[in-house]
Formats: structure tokens, C-alpha cells, sequence
């Protein structure tokens, strides 16, 4: 069974209004318990207003959103218990910090759920490890931090809450290249160790590319790709008319692979080695 889907999801604001505009339509989508999803799309194709929908915070105008196999909004009144089990992390989300010490912060959302202080306290603790923080920051005022740990605050929040899916919605915006990629690694490793399902919304194709099992296409509201990661960025030319990029290594070896080179998709540097490697000793034998 799917941990989540969607049945025929649609989303319109301002129905009824000269303003009505549908941002996510007829939207049909299962992700399986401990997948890693990479969303992708431009700016304004519906992935914010699809991943919103996931927990609860966005209510559909018509279809539904399956947790487990439940309508998430069969009772209304428990909605709230649905964001413990479907985290988010939005955007530039340590803008939402406001506690006085970081342990404090990391530990407000199991605090909303009525755990005892002992076991709110070994949440925020391990959280904080998850992500890297050291102990010597989690009495400090969150305030008091750089750009990528206030980032790694804000995630250690929503980890505290153990959520069986967290979604994150561009968690590297704004940081430097180091600080991407040691936040992106700590949430690979989080993943790994958790088992949980992971959503990574992100418009760094390199990101999802290294991370993702899946990929799910988001445009003009409508899913147009779910598919492997390998198989969506196979489809450069589709990806490019809808304003995508794909990750320029797996460009590169698109481009061998049209002059007839033996080399399959690479969706990193990493793998275009392994698959170049070879093809160079060939050549120097061949030269000899």
C-alpha cells in the first residue's frame, strides 16, 4: 500500500471569483513507504500548492489525499494529527525560529504533541545530532547562528516530531555551495537511517539527481512525469520545453551517446566515470 496518494487532486483559488485560477489539477499520484521523491517544476507549475495539500494545510477542492489509505480530511477535526505524520519544511523556514535557545525551538513541535518532558527532550537532542548541530549551540539563541545552521534548526524541528513522511521544500535555497551540500547529505543520511519517505522539492537538478529514486514532474498543474530519476532525465528535450534543465553532466553524456559513444544516462559525475573510464582505456589500447 502507498503511504500517500492522491486521487484526482485539484486545487483552485479564488473559486467562484473573477480571480479563480486552478493550480493543481486532476493530479493522480502513490508514493511507496521509505521512497526519496524529488518534485521539479518552474516557478508557478503547482508543486508548492500539491505538497501543501499532502498535510493538510491546503484543503482540496475536489479529490482526495490518501495517508495510509485514509481520506486525510474524513474527519476534519483531526487534521492537526495528520502534520505530526506529514512534516513540512517550507522555504527559507528558519525565518520561523522565535524561541530563546535552539533546543528550545527544536523541541516546540514534539511539545504540540503531548509527550512528556523527558521524551521531548531526547527528540530535540537527537534532531539536533541528525542534522549536525553541536552540543555547544543548542543553549545559544537561535538568532545568534549563521544562515545554514538557523537552516538545520528549522529541519531539526520538524525531525523532532518523527514524521513518517517529511517534505521539504527547497531546504538549500540560499546557501552557499558547501552549505548545500552538507545539508543535503545530512538529509540523505537522515533517510537513511529513518527508512521515512522523503519529498524534496528543489529547482537544483543535481540535487534531485543525487538524491531522488523518483521524480515527479509538476507542469502547468498537471503531473506530466512520474517516473525513475534516470528515465525522467533521459527525456532532456521534453524536460527543456517545459523550462527544465537537466543536470549538466547528463546533458554531456546525452550528447556523447548521440554520437554514437557507448555510454549509458548519468545523473552525476560520479556515474559519467564509471562509465567513461573504460571507454578511455579502449582508446588508448586502440591508439597503441
Amino acid at each position: 500500500m502507498a503511504i500517500i496518494e492522491t486521487k484526482n487532486l485539484t486545487y483552485t483559488y479564488g473559486q467562484g471569483t473573477p480571480f479563480q485560477k486552478t493550480a493543481v489539477e486532476n493530479i493522480n499520484i502513490a508514493i511507496k513507504q521509505g521512497e526519496f521523491i524529488g518534485v521539479i517544476g518552474h516557478t508557478g507549475s503547482g508543486k508548492s500548492t500539491l505538497i501543501q495539500q499532502l498535510n493538510g494545510l491546503l484543503r482540496p477542492t475536489s479529490g482526495t489525499v490518501l495517508l495510509n489509505g485514509k481520506d486525510i480530511w474524513e474527519d476534519p477535526k483531526k487534521i492537526r494529527s495528520v502534520r505530526f505524520k506529514v512534516g513540512m519544511v517550507f522555504q527559507y523556514p528558519e525565518h520561523q525560529l522565535f524561541e530563546e535557545t535552539v533546543l528550545k525551538d527544536i523541541a516546540f513541535g514534539p511539545g504540540n504533541m503531548g509527550l512528556g518532558k523527558d521524551e521531548i527532550l531526547k527528540r530535540a537532542r537527537a534532531a539536533a545530532e541528525f542534522v549536525g548541530l553541536k552540543e555547544e549551540l543548542l543553549e545559544k539563541s537561535p538568532f545568534e547562528l549563521s544562515g545554514g545552521e538557523k537552516r538545520r534548526v528549522a529541519i531539526a524541528g520538524v525531525i523532532a516530531m518523527d514524521p513518517d513522511v517529511l517534505i521539504l521544500d527547497e531546504p538549500t535555497a540560499g546557501l552557499d555551495p558547501r552549505g548545500r551540500d552538507v545539508l543535503l547529505s545530512q538529509i540523505v543520511t537522515y533517510h537513511k537511517t529513518r527508512h521515512n519517505t522523503i519529498l524534496l522539492v528543489s529547482h537544483s537538478m543535481e540535487d534531485i539527481a543525487r538524491t531522488a529514486d523518483r521524480v515527479l514532474v509538476m507542469n502547468a498543474g498537471h503531473a506530466a512525469m512520474f517516473d525513475t530519476t534516470e528515465n525522467v532525465f533521459a527525456c532532456d528535450r521534453e524536460l527543456e520545453k517545459m523550462g527544465l534543465r537537466v543536470p549538466q553532466i547528463t546533458k554531456i553524456m546525452a550528447v556523447l551517446k548521440a554520437k554514437g559513444y557507448p555510454v549509458g544516462t548519468a545523473l552525476t559525475v560520479e556515474q559519467a566515470l564509471k562509465e567513461l573510464i573504460p571507454l578511455l582505456g579502449k582508446g588508448n589500447r586502440n591508439h597503441d
